[in-house]
């Protein structure tokens, strides 16, 4: 793959702030120093090393900021995490680097970190990239793989027990073998590549450096009900779908659900893309973001 390059580019700064309760909270930049702020959801376990776009980031005068979640890379765990409370750290990281008219991707399973971010108002607009859906709620229960079924069950009836069984038997290694399993030919051909899979590993490592169970809490979050009120976020969502998506962990109607739960929503399901659609297409989804944050 000839621009690979232009998917993998290491971060241009990396740093940590304290938050008022100790904790150490740790990000990557990319971007103009002045841009746009752009806060990424990473995907599952992952640090936030590995960005997307930033070769365009320049142009669009944006500025990529990964936040590692809680006990992920080297952002101090927290000892009973929830999407509520991740909100309270991103709002207090917000508020100490002066960020304004804050955008927000949220990729996978930083799906629902992103719709939490914008129920509470902190962002002017989200992207939903090959997002994980709320695989708990009703009407998605006769579209659910049978495995992702089990899981779902499992989180419900013994959370504690899902949580340490995952944190314990799931490792760096371990979750990519799952990625590349579940993504189709399309995917592949960029995770296979051995720049964007030496990219991808290295975020899987630093993502479990202090261990499986802020991921297992990550999953036990994603996989629960998210009590979060779609239908009252006014802020505009794009749902972005590669339609050659084969993640069972994903969307099973790839968004179609989730649109119909959001008030302002653009559903956009790209006919040639997979799950890399984050990558592949990422000025586009970059751009779209921008469109609505005046900058006069």
């Amino acid at each position: 793959m000839s621009n690979i390059k232009h998917f993998v580019k290491p971060p241009e700064k990396q740093t940590t702030m304290r938050l008022q309760n100790g904790r150490r909270l740790a990000w990557s930049e990319w971007g103009p120093v002045d841009g746009l702020p752009v806060l990424f959801c990473t995907g599952a376990g992952m640090s936030g090393r590995l960005g997307f776009g930033v070769n365009d980031l320049p142009s669009l005068g944006l500025k990529l900021i990964a936040i590692d979640r809680p006990g992920v890379g080297l952002s101090d765990p927290h000892p009973n995490k929830t999407l509520s409370s991740w909100v309270d750290d991103t709002q207090e990281f917000i508020q100490a680097n002066h960020l304004d008219n804050v955008l927000c991707v949220g990729f996978s399973q930083g799906a629902p970190f992103a719709f939490a971010l914008a129920e509470r108002n902190l962002v002017k607009a989200i992207a939903i990239v090959s997002g994980q859906d709320e695989l708990a709620h009703p009407r998605l229960k006769p579209l659910l793989h049978p495995d992702v079924e089990r899981m779902i069950t499992a989180v419900q009836q013994n959370p504690m027990e899902f949580e340490q069984q995952f944190a314990q038997r799931t490792t760096p290694e371990g979750m990519w073998q799952l990625i590349i399993g579940m993504s189709g030919e399309c995917d592949r051909v960029l995770y296979e590549n051995e720049t964007f899979c030496a990219a991808y590993q290295q975020a899987l490592k630093e993502g479990f450096s202090q261990g499986g169970y802020p991921y297992a809490r990550d999953l036990v979050n994603a996989l629960s009900l998210w009590h979060i009120r779609l239908g009252e976020i006014t802020v505009p969502v794009y749902l972005w779908y590669g339609a050659l998506d084969t993640s069972t962990v994903h969307s099973p109607d790839f968004g179609a659900t989730l649109a119909l739960r959001l008030p302002n929503a653009t559903h956009i399901i790209d006919p040639t893309q997979g799950g890399s659609i984050l990558w592949t297409r990422g000025r586009d989804i970059l751009a779209k973001l921008k469109s609505h944050v005046s900058t006069t």
